[in-house]
């Protein structure tokens, strides 16, 4: 099967599942289920990329295997953080700007439409690493990349857990969080986040297709500079004095040791 008729059927079952996404929203009035549904949805769209390039060699099963244990890590833990503390902030603050009686449909283009349509670019390099995998067989390459996957996911997965037990900690209200996988980059997650993807971008590569590693770098430049560590950045120094500090002595992103 053609390669972009198989990315554009992704695309419909994407569309798909947000529109049942966002009824589901409408009648629950929490927006912030389509944060949990984000590693979920490219489980999905993996599968439908699996599910579309047979035979299924090595790095067809490797993929699907690392993809759905990178989101189903992430559905879990952003459902247990967000477990009974309603919709989140950011969408509170958007029902009082437009108003509860237009927020409903502007949800659905603002929110459900745009994270859609961005989860389907992203998506390229997990097409890209199947699509011709009946003439690549494993190679060095992929094998790099495993190794960048695993140190992603232990910085993403290892910083949740570190944010989460030190929020846990009354005695730690106000305090900045400096120590542990925090200790060498003020964003652990992120960067992490930003590995494991660049870890697929290596294995679409080694399977031939160079192009699909576009939705690696997309998914980075949106952490760095849309949704993720701008955005944090900006908040944390207005609230934390500290954090001006900590900013001087720790590096943004990729982890290094720490200034004197």
């Amino acid at each position: 099967m053609d390669f972009f008729k198989i990315y554009l059927e992704a695309l419909y079952v994407i569309f798909t599942v947000m529109c049942l996404l966002w009824i589901v929203s409408i009648f629950i009035r929490n927006v912030s289920i389509v944060d949990i549904f984000w590693g979920i949805g490219f489980v999905i769209t993996c599968c439908v990329y699996f599910i579309s390039t047979p035979p299924h060699g090595s790095r067809n099963i490797l993929i699907m295997t690392l993809v759905t244990l990178w989101g189903l890590r992430l559905a879990i833990f952003l459902a247990w953080r967000n477990a009974g503390k309603g919709e989140d902030f950011r969408y509170r603050e958007f029902r009082k700007k437009y108003g509860e009686k237009r927020y409903w449909w502007i949800s659905f283009f603002q929110t459900f439409l745009l994270q859609g349509l961005l989860m389907w670019l992203i998506s390229a390099p997990l097409l890209g690493s199947q699509y011709l995998h009946q003439e690549r067989a494993l190679r060095i390459l992929d094998f790099i990349a495993v190794i960048i996957w695993v140190i992603g996911i232990s910085f993403e997965a290892g910083g949740d857990f570190q944010l989460a037990r030190f929020r846990s900690d009354p005695a730690n209200k106000g305090k900045v969080l400096n120590y542990g996988f925090w200790k060498y980059t003020r964003h652990p997650n992120y960067f992490g986040d930003s590995a494991v993807w660049w870890a697929y971008a290596l294995f679409s590569v080694s399977a031939g297709s160079y192009l699909p590693a576009f939705g690696s770098l997309l998914m980075t430049l949106l952490i760095i500079k849309v949704s993720g560590v701008a955005l944090l950045e900006k908040s944390l120094s207005e609230k934390k004095p500290q954090y001006r500090e900590y900013i001087e002595k720790t590096s943004a992103f990729f982890p290094w040791f720490p200034k004197k």
